[in-house]
């Protein structure tokens, strides 16, 4: 299998979960935010992130102007988000607060259709 498709499949399927978490039970990013603030959290949150994101960048680092960018957009912003949370964890912590807070509807409609797209692309359910 080819790894973009791997990929695809893995994002799409984790984004359309994780929209389907927070839709149903919001309380939990609250929680989150607020595991953040304990710094053993923190650097175990910024580890896994800088695992997965680089291991997808080291895998699929596709600067192609199709779908794939999606999949190193991802592997990017999680090493990015893993970095700034090891390197300056409250000034990151209050950078996602933030965001999360302006732009909460706008994030969870993003990652539905960020992964209903690349389940898309994956499958190949409706050609385009």
């Amino acid at each position: 299998m080819d790894v973009s498709i791997f990929l695809a499949k893995f994002w799409g399927w984790y984004l359309i979960i994780f929209f389907l978490i927070l839709s149903f039970n919001p309380s939990r990013i609250k929680q989150i935010f607020e595991d953040l603030n304990d710094q053993k959290f923190s650097i175990i949150t910024s580890f896994i992130a800088i695992l997965i994101g680089l291991l997808n960048i080291l895998f699929h680092n596709v600067w192609e102007a199709n779908w794939s960018i999606i999949i190193t957009l991802i592997g990017w912003t999680s090493l990015g988000i893993g970095l700034g949370l090891f390197m300056f964890p409250t000034m990151t912590t209050m950078w996602l607060k933030f965001i999360n807070i302006k732009l909460v509807q706008v994030i969870y409609m993003f990652l539905f259709l960020s992964g209903v797209f690349l389940l898309n692309a994956a499958y190949g359910w409706v050609r385009y």
